[in-house]
C-alpha cells in the first residue's frame, strides 16, 4: 500500500461477471418502494419481472433497461423434464455470466414472499453472484393499509401462514393459540381457510378482515368472523366471482376487529379513494396535479386535449429572440409553461442559455410557470402576489418610468389564441409591447374508445376543467361527460363554458389555481363520504350512483 493510501493496483481486480438484485417490490404501492431499491433499478441493465410487479418498479429503470418476458412453465412442460425455475432463474443467471446487472423483482419481499430463495440458491449453484434487496412484505404492508395493527403495547404472537402450502399441523398451531394469525390466500379459499381454524380451535367469534387489492387504491376490505365470512361474502354478493383467484390477506384476531378498523383506516377513509378523475391536460402539465390526486386517493387519467405545434411563421419568434440577446428588451413575460418551453427550445437551435437572461427582467404568470422558469435556471423577479392570471400580473406590474427603465419594451411570447387583456394593460402601464406567437395550440387526437366510452358511459368519477378551451376540445374530441360524473371548474369562466356544454358544475375553485381545484374537489369527496357515513349509508365513489341523482355545487 501506498504512503498517502491504497493504490488502485492494491486492490483485486473487479470481475467482468454481473450480478443478480433480488429486489422487494412491496404489496402494490409504488411509493413503497425503499431507496436501495431506486438504486438498484436505475443502474440494471436487465429487469426481469412479472406482469403486476413490472407497472409497479418500471417506471424507475434507467431508459433502454432490457424487460424479457416471462414464459408460464405449464405441466405437461414440468413433466416432459422442463425445470421450474427455468424462466427466471435461468434468465437472470445468463444475463449475469455476460456481465450485466439483473434486477429480479417479485412482489412484497424476496424472504417472505414467492419462491425468490429457490432462484437465490440457483443462483449460489452455479456461482452467479447475488444480493438482496428486502422489501416490505405483502403480510405486513397490506395489514397497515387495512388499519389493522398486528401488535400492540400489550404485544402479541403473530404467525404468517400460506394457505396454499400450510399443513395440518400448521393448521393445529395456529388454531390452538390466541396468536393473530395474518394468511395468504386467494379470495375464493378465505372461507376454507376460516374452517381449517375453527376446526383446529378457533372461536367462531374470532373478529376477521379480508382485504383484496392491498396498498392499490383498488383496495377493499371487509370485517367479519370465522364464522360469518362466507355469508358476508354471499350476502355482499363478492362471490361467486371472477376475481375470485386474486391473492387477500386475512387477518385473524381481536386486532382486526370492526371497531377498531372504523378508528384506523387511514387508506380506505382518503377523501377520493378509489375516484377515477379525468384531467384533461397534457402530461407535462398534468404531472404535479396527478400527484396531488394520488395523495387524496384517486386513481388520474391522463387525457391531452391540446397539442402544442410551433408557429406556421417562425420569423417573428426569432426576431424577438435575437432582440432579446441585443438588448432590445427591459422585460420578457411568460403566461404559460408552453411559452417557457417554446422559448427555451429557440435558445438551444442557437446556442443559448439562460444566461441570455441577463440584465432583462423576468415575469411570470403562476407558480407552475415560474418553477418551469426556475428549471431552466432562471429566477423571475415578478411573479402575481394574488390571482395568478393575467389581470393579477398586471396589478403587481410597475408602469413605465422614463427615469429608472433605460428601455420601454416588453417581449410578450405567447399562444396564437390567448387574449388581449394582458397586451392592453401593459400599454395602459406605458410599455411598447412585442406580442409574438411563439406556439400554437391544436386540438388533440381523440383517447383511445375504450376512454372515449368510460366518458361518456359514466366510468369515470369526476373531471377536472383547467380552462374553457379543455371543455371545448374535451367534449369535441372525446363527447359529452356523464351527468354522473362530478364536474369540477377552475372558475367562474370556465364554469361558465361547462355550462353552455350542457354539464352541471358541482365543484367550483375558490382560486384559479390547478391546486386549489384539486383541493375542492378533495372537500367535496369528504363532504360526500361524511354525509354518507352519517346517513349510515354505504360509502360509493360517483360512478357507483343511480344516474340522475342531483348534487349541490359546492366552493371551498
Amino acid at each position: 500500500m501506498s504512503p498517502n493510501g491504497p493504490a488502485a493496483s492494491d486492490y483485486p481486480a473487479l470481475s467482468p461477471q454481473g450480478q443478480v438484485t433480488f429486489l422487494g417490490a412491496g404489496p402494490g404501492d409504488p411509493g413503497l418502494l425503499t431507496l436501495r431499491a431506486v438504486e438498484a433499478l436505475a443502474s440494471a441493465d436487465v429487469l426481469v419481472a412479472e406482469p403486476d410487479v413490472l407497472d409497479v418498479v418500471r417506471g424507475h429503470a434507467r431508459a433502454g433497461v432490457s424487460t424479457p418476458e416471462l414464459t408460464v412453465v405449464d405441466v405437461p412442460s414440468t413433466t416432459a423434464g422442463v425445470p421450474v425455475l427455468r424462466d427466471a432463474a435461468n434468465l437472470c443467471m445468463e444475463a449475469a455470466k455476460g456481465g450485466r446487472r439483473v434486477v429480479r423483482a417479485v412482489a412484497g419481499d424476496p424472504g417472505l414472499d414467492g419462491s425468490a430463495g429457490a432462484e437465490m440458491l440457483a443462483c449460489a449453484a452455479a456461482g452467479v453472484p447475488f444480493e438482496v434487496v428486502p422489501g416490505i412484505a405483502n403480510a405486513v404492508g397490506v395489514p397497515a393499509y387495512a388499519g389493522v395493527p398486528l401488535r400492540d403495547a400489550q404485544g402479541a404472537d403473530v404467525r404468517f401462514v400460506d394457505a396454499r402450502t400450510a399443513s395440518d399441523r400448521c393448521w393445529s398451531e395456529v388454531g390452538a393459540s390466541d396468536a393473530t394469525a395474518v394468511v395468504s390466500t386467494t379470495l375464493d379459499a378465505v372461507a376454507a381457510a376460516a374452517g381449517e381454524l375453527v376446526s383446529a380451535g378457533r372461536k367462531p367469534d374470532t373478529p376477521l378482515t379480508v382485504t383484496i387489492g392491498g396498498t392499490t387504491t383498488r383496495q377493499r376490505t371487509w370485517t367479519a368472523t370465522l364464522g360469518t365470512i362466507a355469508q358476508v361474502f354471499k350476502q355482499a354478493k363478492v362471490l361467486p366471482s371472477p376475481e375470485g383467484h386474486r391473492p387477500v390477506i386475512a387477518v385473524v384476531g381481536e386486532r382486526s376487529s370492526a371497531a377498531q378498523r372504523d378508528q384506523l383506516a387511514w387508506f380506505e377513509s382518503k377523501p377520493l379513494f378509489g375516484w377515477k378523475v379525468l384531467v384533461p391536460r397534457t402530461k407535462e402539465q398534468a404531472a404535479s396535479l396527478s400527484d396531488q390526486l394520488r395523495s387524496y386517493g384517486a386513481v388520474p387519467h391522463e387525457v391531452p386535449t391540446i397539442a402544442v405545434e410551433p408557429p406556421r411563421t417562425p420569423q417573428q419568434m426569432e426576431r424577438a429572440v435575437k432582440g432579446l440577446v441585443t438588448g432590445r428588451y427591459e422585460w420578457i413575460a411568460f403566461t404559460s409553461v408552453n411559452a417557457v418551453k417554446a422559448v427555451r427550445e429557440k435558445f438551444e437551435e442557437y446556442g443559448l442559455d439562460a444566461r441570455a437572461f441577463a440584465g432583462i427582467k423576468v415575469a411570470a404568470v403562476g407558480e407552475q410557470t415560474a418553477a418551469a422558469l426556475v428549471d431552466f435556471g432562471v429566477k423571475p423577479d415578478l411573479v402575481p402576489s394574488g390571482e395568478q392570471s393575467a389581470a393579477g400580473l398586471l396589478d403587481d406590474w410597475p408602469p413605465y418610468d422614463p427615469v429608472f427603465d433605460p428601455i420601454d419594451r416588453v417581449f410578450l411570447p405567447r399562444a396564437d389564441i390567448a387574449t388581449e387583456t394582458l397586451v392592453a394593460g401593459l400599454i395602459e402601464l406605458g410599455w411598447e409591447v412585442d406580442d409574438v406567437t411563439a406556439y400554437r395550440t391544436v386540438r388533440a387526437s381523440p383517447p383511445p374508445a375504450d376512454t372515449r366510452e368510460a366518458i361518456k358511459g359514466g366510468g369515470f368519477d369526476a373531471v377536472l376543467f383547467t380552462s374553457s378551451s379543455t371543455v371545448r376540445n374535451l367534449v369535441g374530441i372525446a363527447g359529452k361527460p356523464h351527468n354522473v360524473t362530478v364536474i369540477a371548474c377552475i372558475g367562474p369562466a370556465t364554469a361558465k363554458t361547462a355550462e353552455e356544454h350542457g354539464l352541471r358544475v358541482d365543484v367550483l375553485s375558490p382560486e384559479p389555481s390547478v391546486h386549489r381545484l384539486a383541493e375542492a374537489l378533495s372537500a367535496f369527496g369528504a363532504q360526500r363520504r361524511d354525509a354518507a357515513k352519517e346517513a349510515g349509508d354505504p360509502v360509493t365513489r360517483p360512478s357507483e350512483r343511480r344516474p340522475g341523482a342531483r348534487r349541490r355545487r359546492t366552493t371551498t
